[in-house]
């Protein structure tokens, strides 16, 4: 892993999510010159982790996907330990030797700028045939698994330190980008990382970003969340405890991506139509924040990047989910799961990314259920709208419902049938309202 830099030109997707995209749109409209981009791209750490040939080449206005993975990680991106007071805003709990990762998406840029920016999620707990010889497991253990494993050979040849943190979470990387790319057949032209810490310290950054709760939430016994109904602006430790949250939502793991995608579409509104970016202070936050908790993968391209989201909106940012079968499948060693059918998530994506309509299927659970997992009964794998409403509010007034999985209470058995629903992606024009 090394900092970007030199004669080239180096740009990379940072921030959670989409702020790195949204954030280059609204400096260019600033008027920020090239020095504020070499700036950033000299402070980023960068890592190999596509350096086995797998990036696909193009022209410099291709269309590119990138793989966007929020860690649950102790380090900063040089590998140092976090300090304890922000591990405790992060509400990080007891070390427990895991790194997992929190949040798990493909976003596709087109090179033809009247196309949407897509991004599509993928539930943490989603139950997939990992790369290599790892077997069959929660998609979010892929990447410590490596590191896990990375270490113990590291160790052995005498690497201690920050050295053998970075060095085991690049096997991490790879190991997660290669999952992916199985699952979903799509090839991984990019790669942006970032820690809970610095989602923390970005969202503050800014000055909040704007949800809406359709109900009060409390949460502190796990994730911290304790807020309520209604509009609201959210600093940083509150956001990560929003989209963290899982305990007392309906459908898990699944409730839980409508809430990261609630909090991007908040974002994507501040950033694009709240000036903050406007402000050179908040600008070298930004940019501070981005060296310390990012990490990209070595092939970005600046003049790529910007001609292609120069004129993105926010309302031209679409959110999606894979679709599920089930959300409480029990398997024999990674406790309850959320069942896909690996086919008919492969379809979704690929149809989704490359904006077609998505095939009605109807999924079976012999296709994501591996012969040691207990049987279930057939399910239409498609995806449905999520639970939103529309906020009063001057940042809240169009209703904007998620492209969520199916989602069913634990004690519902699957079911069949058509959905009834019509599918619409969150997309970043509106704030929606979210249990």
């Amino acid at each position: 892993m090394r900092r970007a830099g030199g004669a080239r030109r180096r740009w990379g997707l940072a921030g959670k999510v989409l702020v790195t995209v949204v954030s280059v749109v609204v400096l260019t409209a600033a008027g920020y010159g090239w020095s504020t981009f070499r700036a950033l791209a000299g402070s980023i750490v960068t890592s190999d982790v596509l350096s086995d040939g797998t990036t696909a080449s193009g022209s410099p206005s291709r269309t590119i996907t990138a793989l966007l993975v929020g860690v649950d990680s102790r380090t900063d991106a040089q590998g140092r330990p976090l300090p304890q007071d922000v591990l405790d805003r992060m509400h990080a709990g007891p070390d427990d030797g895991q790194l997992n990762t929190d949040t798990i998406m493909l976003l596709r840029i087109p090179a033809d700028p009247a196309k949407p920016v897509v991004a599509v999620s993928f539930p943490r707990d989603s139950y997939v045939k990992l790369a290599g010889d790892y077997g069959t497991h929660k998609i979010n253990s892929a990447y410590g698994r490596a590191v896990t494993d990375a270490k113990r050979t590291l160790e052995a040849q005498g690497v201690t330190g920050a050295a053998l943190q970075r060095q085991a979470q690049e096997a991490g990387r790879k190991e997660l980008v290669a999952t992916v790319s199985q699952l979903t057949g799509i090839v991984v032209d990019h790669y942006a990382e970032i820690n809970l810490a610095g989602f923390v310290e970005l969202t503050d950054a800014i000055g909040g970003v704007p949800v809406c709760l359709t109900e009060p939430v409390d949460d502190a016994r796990y994730s911290g969340a304790v807020l309520p109904a209604g509009p609201q602006t959210l600093d940083g430790a509150e956001a990560l405890a929003f989209v963290r949250q899982r305990h007392g939502l309906a459908a898990g793991d699944l409730d839980r991506i409508t809430r990261q995608q609630a909090y991007m579409a908040g974002l994507a509104h501040t950033l694009l139509g709240g000036g903050r970016l406007a402000d050179p202070a908040t600008v070298q936050r930004l940019l501070g924040i981005v060296g310390r908790y990012v990490v990209l993968d070595q092939g970005w391209d600046l003049d790529q990047l910007v001609d292609q989201v120069r004129r993105v909106s926010a309302s031209n940012v679409e959110f999606h989910t894979i679709p599920t079968v089930r959300s409480d499948l029990y398997t024999p060693g990674d406790g309850v799961a959320v069942q896909i059918d690996p086919a008919t998530v492969r379809s979704f994506v690929r149809s989704t990314l490359d904006g077609l309509p998505v095939p009605p299927t109807t999924g079976t659970s012999a296709g994501a259920t591996p012969s040691t997992a207990p049987p279930t009964a057939p399910s239409t794998a498609t995806p449905s709208t999520a639970r939103t409403t529309t906020p009063t509010g001057p940042a809240m007034t169009t209703r904007a419902p998620t492209t969520g999985a199916t989602t069913r209470p634990p004690t519902t058995p699957p079911t069949t049938g058509a959905p009834t629903t019509t599918v619409r992606p969150i997309t970043g024009a509106t704030v929606p309202c979210v249990s």
